[in-house]
């Protein structure tokens, strides 16, 4: 059984607007922080957005105001809905799900933005 599934990735022009979703299978217990992480090409992987069981988020500096993380936990499920979308965010984006004990991590869904 695939840890998590992700979905929601595509092309889409400058300005738009695309939702990332993550859903953890019924094989991962106590889920604390789940999150999204991204990746360019040539570029190391980078934190987007984290939330926490309780609700708190973290975003990084160049998404703030413009992505929106936000969980169902009585689905095991992380969303990250993208507005305002720039060239620059073009990535792969994975999700990453952590227990007290082990660190998951989705396949990566490629998001491009593009005219």
């Amino acid at each position: 059984q695939v840890p998590l599934v992700e979905s929601g990735g595509g092309l889409v022009q400058p300005g738009g607007s695309l939702r990332l979703s993550c859903a953890a299978s019924g094989s991962i217990f106590s889920i604390r922080t789940m999150g999204w992480y991204r990746q360019a090409p040539g570029k190391e992987r980078e934190l987007v957005a984290t939330i926490t069981t309780g609700g708190s988020t973290n975003y990084a500096e160049s998404v703030k105001g413009r992505f929106t993380i936000s969980r169902d936990n009585a689905k095991n499920t992380v969303y990250l809905r993208m507005n305002s979308l720039k060239p620059e965010d073009t990535a792969v984006y994975y999700c990453n799900t952590r227990t007290v004990i082990a660190e998951y991590w989705g396949q990566g869904t490629q998001v491009t933005v593009s005219s």
